[in-house]
């Protein structure tokens, strides 16, 4: 015979009272005031509209150092013919943590058999499983605090490139290195030179982002990495991202055809504690005129 909804309610008030027995102290199990008494005004006149679905939350103290671990308890009218929605949640634990539980959970309660009450074996279960999990946080944790000390790395680029003209791609350029936290520079016109400095996972990022496949005249001449205890900002030689023009040579017709004045651009490397870098560049040991 097909189990009713007014069935399934009493059995839900019974577990209610189970658990109220269990959970005496003040905080251990929370409900709504009102969430009782509404299901007990239906059963009295079941013709009334269906009540609100029964929600209540149990607090866990897990393991020795009473770890607070909170099971959120909602109950479908036809509960314990159909599972119910539980969520185990903690500030100890991780998102990622959390989600595993859960999902640990969820899958032992839907292998019980529908029609028993199952709020007591999933309680039983989250104090039995949820241990690991705040372990394994606590020593994520740990670790966390651990790397503040190791020491950082700076990540610098330098990229040469046949020449740099085309608007979309100074725009791709210097959206890029806004978005990962470099700081250095591009230099316009021929040759191109684009330097980045930051993390070495965002110069990374920003070299593969912004060759594509038929920009066929670039590539990276120097790397160069250094450490630091404190932050890497302190080991930057630029202080943003430079728009480099220098005064130029040549025809400024339609090809875009012009050379930029390495003097300067040398002059400017040697203002940034970066002299040594032209000879990498451009093959030459770079030398200032005489004013």
């Amino acid at each position: 015979m097909a189990v009713t909804v007014k069935e399934c309610l009493e059995l839900q008030l019974l577990e209610v009272e189970m658990l109220l027995s269990m959970f005496p102290k003040r905080g251990e199990f929370s409900l709504d005031e009102d969430a009782v008494p509404s299901i007990q005004r239906y059963l009295r006149n079941a013709d009334r509209a269906l009540p609100p679905q029964l929600e209540y939350r149990i607090a866990l103290d897990i393991g020795e150092a009473k770890v607070k671990v909170e099971l959120q308890v909602l109950l479908p009218h036809m509960y314990p013919q159909v599972a119910p929605q539980l969520f185990a949640r903690s500030d100890a634990l991780h998102r990622q943590q959390q989600l595993q539980l859960n999902t640990l959970l969820t899958s032992h309660i839907n292998s019980q058999d529908s029609g028993d009450l199952c709020i007591c074996e999933a309680v039983q279960w989250v104090k039995d499983n949820s241990l690991p999990f705040l372990d394994n946080s606590k020593m994520s944790s740990e670790c966390a605090s651990k790397e503040v000390r190791v020491k950082k790395m700076l990540h610098r680029m330098w990229i040469y490139s046949h020449h740099i003209y085309r608007q979309e791609l100074r725009k791709k350029i210097f959206d890029c290195a806004k978005k990962l936290n470099l700081t250095g520079f591009c230099l316009t016109g021929k040759p191109g030179v684009i330097c980045v400095e930051g993390l070495r996972e965002n110069c990374e990022e920003f070299w593969r982002d912004i060759r594509y496949p038929n920009w066929k005249h670039i590539s990276c001449k120097h790397v160069e990495n250094m450490e630091t205890e404190g932050s890497i900002d302190n080991l930057r030689l630029f202080h943003g991202f430079e728009d480099l023009q220098f005064q130029a040579h040549g025809d400024y017709g339609l090809r875009n055809d012009y050379h930029m004045d390495l003097g300067q651009f040398l002059e400017f490397l040697k203002q940034h504690q970066s002299g040594h870098i032209f000879q990498i560049l451009f093959g030459v040991e770079g030398k200032l005129s005489d004013n």
